[in-house]
């Protein structure tokens, strides 16, 4: 086996390392003479790499494992390398070429350790019966961003080799320019909608919200099974006053139960939306009304609780606002002066998530679905994040500086200026913004997986068109 590897090849390998490390210098090497020695190299990273796997194979029989190693390439985001193996006993050797830590899934055999970017690991298994397996990233997210693919096991699969993959810079930048001029892409449903009450005999604002599964386009084309209230991603937005009396009746039509919480809303026990704790579980077919008066201002957020882990990603999340923020109007803060007579020109709720069938995505949608906001130079308007995910999104607007007044509703005795704000999950944050130059201006979380991936960008990126007034 290793008689594969000549001597003059590896003592190639040594020079072109040394060459690297900066020990030698090409310089005065005719061009031809280094691009053989680059194709020779490649020829021995793949021939290192085959090493390494028989190297692999031959320890797993030796131990009484399986015999074939399987490579396998994890990125941002997608799944590649040799998905074929026969029943019975296997090994995948499992090389993360991302910028995070990703996972090698086999749905119902469970998930290898997961790897940093730029290792690898060697993971077994056994029991692996002949048909088809869903293989996946089960790292919240990561499945939704594409990371998916198919195993074949059969046992006339062919056994693993190993090629040297030439990247496509070119189809990668082409692919980049490409989906960025593809913003903004109109597509079905719009989600955060209003909904207005109807006010009851007694006084009650009166809310009635359906909760069903329905077709939701994320992005343009890819259409998922969402969790919805209204037939909407985020569900519709309800907003109110301090002192309100309010009732929300809650219909089931989903294939399981499910409950309602008012997150960061002040309200009695039994209205907390905990079932079985504070109320029976809202099952298929039934209402259930929540009643309660709000008792202060609350930049607030309503989602399931019942299997929150999967009803919330999958779509079971909205915006409840309770008064409005107070704003720093009048004061100066960083040398910064804040007009005593600003006006709004737009108030943006922006629902954040990472998970689920809905993913990496702003409002329930994935750019270039997302919408754009049209501004006038000289306007000031006012953001409220809620992160409904499961990671932290570091959001970023480019240009213009946004003023922190509100944390969870609560607003601030000393706001702060900040062009990256970080949003936790469950956390609500307000920040005003002022348009001061003209442009299209790109806004999104500053995790890179987050919005950009070989295939271009996607995910939670929108941007600010500036006009001149």
């Amino acid at each position: 086996m290793v008689g594969r590897l000549t001597m003059w090849r590896a003592g190639l390998l040594l020079v072109l390392a040394l060459v690297a490390a900066g020990c030698y210098s090409v310089a005065g090497v005719p061009e031809e003479d280094v691009a053989a020695m680059d194709r020779e190299l490649d020829e021995v990273r793949d021939e290192l790499a085959q090493l390494r796997t028989d190297l692999r194979a031959a320890e797993a029989a030796l131990a009484g494992g399986p015999a074939e190693v399987h490579p396998i390439t994890l990125s941002d985001f997608a799944i590649a390398g040799h998905l074929e193996a026969k029943p019975g006993s296997t090994a995948f050797e499992i090389t993360n070429r991302g910028a995070t830590a990703h996972n090698f899934t086999i749905e119902g055999f469970g998930a290898s350790p997961d790897i940093n970017p730029a290792e690898a690991t060697l993971w077994s298994i056994s029991g692996l019966q002949a048909g088809t397996y869903t293989v996946f990233c089960s790292i919240p997210g990561h499945r939704e961003a594409g990371m998916e693919a198919t195993l074949l096991v059969d046992p006339l699969a062919s056994a693993p080799t190993v090629e040297h993959e030439e990247v496509d810079y070119q189809a990668m930048s082409d692919a980049m320019t490409a989906s960025i001029l593809a913003f903004p892409t109109a597509t079905e449903g719009r989600g955060n909608q209003l909904l207005e009450p109807r006010l009851a005999a007694d006084g009650a604002k009166e809310f009635d919200l359906t909760v069903s599964i329905i077709d939701w386009e994320v992005a343009p084309g890819r259409i998922v099974q969402a969790w919805a209230y209204n037939g909407m991603v985020p569900g519709p937005m309800m907003r109110l006053e301090v002192g309100d009396r309010v009732r929300v009746n809650v219909t089931n039509e989903l294939p399981m139960g499910t409950d309602v919480h008012f997150h960061g809303v002040g309200l009695p026990n039994a209205m907390d939306g905990v079932a079985p704790l504070t109320q029976p579980l809202i099952e298929p077919g039934e209402t259930f009304t929540y009643e309660f008066t709000t008792e202060r201002e609350a930049v607030a957020m309503y989602h399931a609780h019942h299997h929150a882990q999967m009803q919330v990603p999958n779509g079971l999340f909205g915006v409840f606002i309770v008064g409005d923020v107070d704003l720093p109007l009048g004061t100066e803060v960083s040398g910064t002066a804040i007009p005593a007579d600003l006006t709004l020109a737009g108030e943006i709720p922006m629902v954040l998530n990472d998970a689920g069938v809905i993913g990496f995505s702003l409002n329930g949608k994935s750019f270039p679905a997302t919408e754009p906001y049209v501004f006038d130079v000289g306007d000031w308007y006012l953001v409220h994040y809620f992160n409904e995910g499961l990671q932290i999104h570091p959001m970023h607007q480019h240009q213009f500086f946004g003023l922190v007044v509100a944390k969870d509703g609560v607003p601030l005795e000393s706001p702060y200026w900040t062009d990256t704000l970080n949003v936790a999950p469950g956390e609500r944050y307000s920040v005003l913004f002022h348009v001061t130059d003209p442009g299209a201006w790109v806004w999104h979380c500053h995790i890179l997986t987050h919005v950009e991936s070989e295939q271009g960008m996607f995910g939670m990126v929108t941007a600010v068109i500036a006009q001149e007034g």
